[in-house]
């Protein structure tokens, strides 16, 4: 396997992770507005800022 090739193999990989965890991410969000309901985004706002 040439270097090219497990390059894009790791590119692709990368990518499909990345996928991965912005669905997971919708998914958390989705939940926290289940609980906050209008204020899920700005309590996620302050939790990720301190």
């Amino acid at each position: 396997m040439s270097d090219n090739e497990v390059i894009k193999k790791q590119v692709i990989k990368l990518a499909t992770e990345i996928i991965e965890l912005d669905l997971k991410r919708d998914e958390k969000f989705e939940e926290l507005t289940v609980l906050a309901g209008n204020h899920a985004y700005e309590i996620l706002r302050r939790v990720q800022n301190g």
